[in-house]
């Protein structure tokens, strides 16, 4: 039961705090990811797929919903933002000692627990994905 709660927790974390992202990509639009999408040669229309990332992968892992495919979806999404935006900050750190991309890797970390533990009995589904 410890280790599920703890996936619960986990869960609750990682969904929860991203999926305020989503829903600030939802009210306010995606021009800033279609300019960077555009920056780096590639085509605006990818920018919807951040919303798997931080909305439909998000409320999956809040839910139990196919945990892991939810986790794969914030992973994939979260690497792609590091690639295009934040290789710069890999090996930052600010002058109060925080690294960089402390945000991102914490969220890469909890996606890659969740891909790999499953979220536990304590959501909506259970078996392989969840």
């Amino acid at each position: 039961m410890a280790d599920d709660l703890g996936k619960l927790f986990l869960r609750l974390g990682l969904g929860g705090l991203l999926l305020f992202h989503g829903v600030h990509k939802l009210l306010t639009g995606l021009d800033p990811v279609k300019s960077l999408l555009s920056a780096h040669g590639l085509p605006e229309n990818l920018a919807y797929i951040a919303y798997f990332g931080e909305i439909l992968g998000p409320l999956m892992v809040l839910t139990g919903v196919f945990t892991r495919l939810g986790a794969f979806f914030i992973f994939a999404e979260i690497a792609a933002l590091i690639g295009l935006s934040g290789l710069s900050q890999l090996l930052a750190f600010s002058p109060e000692g925080a690294y960089g991309l402390e945000t991102e890797m914490l969220f890469i970390i909890t996606a890659l627990s969740l891909l790999f533990t499953g979220g536990g009995r304590l959501g909506f589904t259970r078996g392989a994905l969840s």
